[in-house]
């Protein structure tokens, strides 16, 4: 399991700085041998807590600039002696539960005004949950431990009398090493199965601990003088720990009684503010949608491209948005009565990808348009299951003939795990459109199809003017909206702005030159050389949320994805993916785009908006899991680097 470490100095002690230095760094790379995922380090200087974890091994921690940072109160010391107490704890890694490339899930665990690293799993964390009333359960088991010691000391227990309780109440191996802000460096080590080895030399003021008897030995052969007093270790038995005073290392022991306190009569959870006297040193996972400048009408942030605030912080596209004036149904019906048939043969050629747009689109068209359509489907390898199940509800409810056009589905996979491939050597957010180049040939095939079958009027379930994302060729440095939403519709001057950003960067970035390049250079024909002939549907018959859903959902019994309360995108494997990226890196994803253009058009309240983009917005671990295992690439090392790249808020 994982490996835990720590050392207590106190003051006056005869260890120098750069040794007490030197010692943690040796406990980190032994400790490396029990977990290579993740590793963390928080160093307690007389009540500060400085702090840090990251997803990378420990022996690349170790020489990072932020690992420095935290070991600022030893390296910047220019005295022979140390003058506080410092405490300091250290954990690596091996992966249980929760993600290591989410900082929320790796150690040390900061919370309830407690510091603390753990090795060994809980498995009854859910019940601990539930008997601390608290809702919202963490991704990381360590937390629920701490959050009981935290309510225990709450109702004024004493942390080893806490401690004992906790332990009573879990149920699993655990070894822990606490420590607290605030107060004086103190420390509490304790063990359920006894993976947890010490050693004190009170003549050099120094405690170290650490999870095997192996490893605190190799580090304390190498730096203590006297051999003798080096291999002078204690255990740490099952159900005993430690507490231990930082100013003068006086140490308590203590054990706990055999049994388990139901987790039923566990003390109430307590809300605890944010500990002032902890410096995170570790990068965020998530921005905070409350904490970013947003505009005071919409809920667009300041990272979104070209973006401007008036005086009021009144945003410039707010400023010079102007209501959509969809042409009248009666222009609809008039300029599609030439294609429409007499006999009931095929009249029309309807783009139906599974999503929410397309089925309400095609419900129209036969519904309310009465033409005779076609359902056309282009399906390049990452159409989601429940698209495909929409789409089979929807023809057959409708009674409509459906063609599915099947691209060389492992090749366009090959090309998109190629792509995110070479992305994720030189992340850049205006090349994230290349994951979904291999979807865009479905214009072709539309163009094909109308030849194939004689149909001439395509009608697309798209263009809604609510949809933009601008914001996307905002990342290649153009500026202003595309025509009414369309992409396909942007100036010639703009398309070509568009291909010297993309040839930039794959100058910039040879990797993209690879098997997909035929691939995207067709998709780019596709999207911006061919004619746009197409009626776009919502230009015409307003688009209301609450209409096509409910109309969906009553007449059709169409799904969305089980890991999103929102409809949008689910029929799309790309979304999750593309969509979590912009979040971490911009703050926003499409969804903040949606909800402002609703905001704009008097379709929703701007609090109602920040509530479901707030929604909207939380990661699709299901489908991203899924995206990651029917591309072929490991989504931890993909968030990674998507979690490494420098985000555009503060």
């Amino acid at each position: 399991m994982c490996g835990i470490f720590g050392v207590m100095v106190s003051p006056g002690c005869e260890t120098h700085p750069e040794k007490l230095a030197s010692i943690l760094k040796s406990l980190f790379l032994l400790s490396e041998s029990r977990g290579k995922e993740a590793s963390g380090i928080a160093l307690n200087d007389n009540g500060t807590v400085r702090m840090l974890k990251s997803g990378l091994p420990a022996s690349k921690l170790v020489v990072s600039d932020e690992y420095l940072n935290v070991l600022t109160p030893l390296i910047n010391r220019d005295a022979i002696e140390i003058k506080t107490p410092i405490t300091i704890i250290g954990h690596s890694r091996l992966m249980t539960n929760g993600k290591n490339s989410l900082n929320a899930n790796n150690q040390p665990v900061n919370r309830d005004g407690l510091v603390a690293v753990h090795n060994g799993i809980i498995v009854n964390d859910d019940a601990i949950w539930g008997g601390l009333g608290s809702s919202g359960k963490p991704e990381l088991d360590t937390e629920a431990f701490v959050a009981l010691v935290a309510a225990y000391e709450a109702i004024g227990e004493a942390r080893d009398v806490a401690v004992g309780h906790a332990f009573q109440a879990v149920e699993g191996n655990a070894s822990v090493l606490l420590t607290a802000p605030g107060g004086q460096s103190d420390l509490c080590a304790a063990t359920n199965n006894g993976s947890l080895y010490g050693w004190f030399n009170e003549a050099l003021g120094l405690l170290v601990f650490a999870s095997e008897r192996y490893i605190l030995t190799q580090v304390l052969l190498q730096y203590v003088p006297d051999k003798e007093a080096a291999v002078n270790i204690f255990h740490v038995r099952p159900g005993s720990g430690i507490c231990v005073s930082a100013i003068d290392l006086d140490i308590k022991r203590f054990e706990w009684p055999a049994g388990i306190v139901s987790v039923s009569k566990v003390p109430p959870a307590v809300v605890f503010q944010q500990n002032v006297d902890v410096i995170d040193y570790s990068r965020r996972d998530y921005p905070d949608p409350d904490s970013i400048k947003r505009c005071t009408r919409c809920v667009l942030p300041e990272t979104f491209p070209h973006i401007k605030f008036d005086e009021e912080g009144v945003c410039n596209l707010c400023l010079k948005h102007e209501k959509a004036k969809h042409k009248s149904l009666d222009i609809l019906m008039a300029q599609i009565e030439p294609y429409r048939s007499v006999d009931g043969s095929a009249d029309c050629l309807v783009g139906l990808s599974g999503g929410r747009d397309s089925c309400f689109g095609l419900h129209v068209v036969k519904n309310v348009l009465k033409m005779n359509p076609i359902a056309y489907t282009y399906d390049w390898g990452l159409v989601t299951d429940s698209a495909r199940r929409n789409i089979s509800r929807m023809c057959g409810k409708l009674g409509v003939e459906h063609i599915l056009i099947s691209a060389d589905i492992p090749k366009k996979r090959s090309n998109v795990r190629k792509n995110i491939q070479a992305w994720l050597k030189r992340p850049s957010l205006c090349m994230i459109p290349i994951f979904m180049a291999g979807d865009k040939q479905f214009y072709y095939y539309a163009h094909k199809l109308r030849q194939q079958t004689g149909v001439k009027l395509f009608m697309f379930g798209a263009g809604n003017v609510l949809e933009r994302t601008d914001f996307k060729t905002g990342f290649c440095g153009l500026k202003g909206n595309s025509g009414q939403g369309v992409l396909t519709q942007l100036s010639k001057i703009s398309k070509f702005r568009l291909a010297a950003c993309y040839a930039l960067e794959f100058l910039r970035n040879p990797r993209y030159i690879n098997s997909s390049l035929m691939d995207s250079l067709w998709a780019f024909y596709s999207s911006y050389i061919l004619t746009d002939d197409y009626f776009y549907l919502y230009h015409y018959y307003p688009w209301i949320e609450q209409e096509v859903e409910e109309t969906l959902r009553q007449e059709y019994g169409w799904e969305g994805a089980s890991d999103t309360s929102t409809t949008w995108r689910v029929g799309d494997g790309t979304a999750a993916f593309y969509n979590y990226i912009y979040y971490v890196v911009a703050g926003f994803t499409e969804h903040d785009t949606f909800r402002s253009n609703q905001i704009r058009e008097g379709m929703m309240s701007r609090e109602e908006a920040m509530e479901r983009v707030k929604s909207d917005n939380k990661p699709r671990w299901e489908s991203l899991e899924h995206y990651a295992k029917t591309i072929g690439f490991n989504l931890d090392e993909a968030l990674l680097t998507i979690h490494g790249m420098p985000k555009l808020y503060k």
